[in-house]
């Protein structure tokens, strides 16, 4: 029993430092997007643009799922903090102990009900893992972003020279190295948790020598989560941000498409369409290398006679932005009242 309190004793603690740094991401990304409600890019699927977006709301879609990690290993924590002191090797005590009197001494908010089980779980190690696991993720995820954005061919930000290096042999890179190890290291994590995974798979009740190899994994884990978030905390301030290539970015490859399919929706056409007549717009755009925007009147009424001048306000990037205002959607409005929320939120998390 005193091997489960000294590791959920360590756990509790690195648990919270945890928390407090997921926290102070999370600022981060706050103030980040806060300074970017204006700044225009290029939204993407399957890394293919798709429709314009803010980047205040790309930053707060990190933003969620640092929130969602910072609930799970709170959510975590309750399972963590359960004290398991008196089970003793198995069986229980024939001392006349307190138990509930022992777990306020040591901050425990719960007493373990089972003997046999307070000494062999280790599911609170598990479920930690698996939490880091997730975390790692969107770390690998926001990492392989940052990792494209600096490159040459897309050029919407530039590393600090802190967090980048050179090349031994060609003078001109500048390579992504922190990104990019932050991306590998979801693996390690990702290796802890099935470590552990497969040491406990078969083993009887109670305690066997087996789970002595639940530190290693658990020692990586944390120091490697914690590694990530502190990096990140001194890297994202100090990015720069090319607005004026991501707004570029935005106003090429055809972003407007699902824009003139729905101003014909509104004009009384059915959407299926309008979606074909926007279709055959984009094939006559990319036959005449010019973008929907660049169309004239005239070209715009080759495809319907609904056209008039102001489809062309309806095409620009800042106009389809606005005009997004469903509930989570990118309009400037949304995004403003999000961060507002999320900075009281925030405010009273920190424990």
């Amino acid at each position: 029993d005193q091997i489960a309190l000294d590791i959920r004793m360590y756990m509790r603690k690195e648990t919270l430092e945890i928390i407090n740094g997921l926290i102070g991401l999370r600022e981060i990304l706050l103030s980040l997007a806060a300074g970017h409600t204006g700044t225009v890019m290029a939204g993407y699927t399957h890394l293919q643009k798709a429709q314009p977006v803010l980047f205040a709301h790309h930053l707060m879609a990190y933003y969620e799922m640092f929130s969602r990690d910072t609930e799970r290993m709170r959510d975590c924590l309750k399972r963590i903090n359960v004290m398991p002191l008196g089970s003793a090797a198995l069986a229980g005590t024939t001392y006349p102990i307190d138990r509930e009197y022992t777990a306020g001494l040591l901050n425990f908010p719960k007493v373990s009900a089972n003997s046999i089980d307070s000494v062999s779980d280790r599911d609170f190690i598990i479920e930690f893992l698996a939490s880091a696991s997730i975390c790692m993720v969107h770390f690998s995820r926001i990492s392989e972003e940052l990792v494209l954005w600096s490159s040459f061919e897309f050029n919407y930000i530039e590393l600090p020279d802190a967090f980048a290096t050179g090349s031994s042999i060609m003078p001109q890179k500048k390579n992504p190295d922190i990104p990019e190890l932050v991306r590998g290291k979801s693996g390690r994590v990702f290796g802890d948790l099935f470590a552990l995974l497969a040491i406990m798979k078969s083993l009887p009740l109670s305690y066997n020598r087996d789970m002595q190899e639940d530190k290693q994994p658990v020692f990586d884990a944390i120091d490697t989560l914690k590694a990530c978030i502190g990096i990140y905390i001194k890297m994202l301030p100090n990015i720069k941000i090319n607005k004026n290539v991501m707004l570029k970015g935005a106003l090429s490859g055809f972003l407007n498409a699902t824009d003139m399919a729905d101003y014909l929706v509104t004009k009384g056409m059915a959407f299926r369409d309008a979606h074909a007549c926007a279709g055959k717009a984009v094939g006559y755009a990319i036959k005449k290398h010019k973008e929907l925007h660049d169309f004239t009147l005239e070209e715009m009424k080759l495809f319907s006679p609904l056209f008039s001048s102001d489809i062309f306000d309806a095409l620009t990037p800042e106009s389809m932005i606005e005009r997004r205002k469903s509930f989570g959607g990118t309009a400037a409005g949304n995004v403003v009242k999000a961060i507002k929320k999320a900075g009281k939120d925030i405010a009273k998390e920190r424990i």
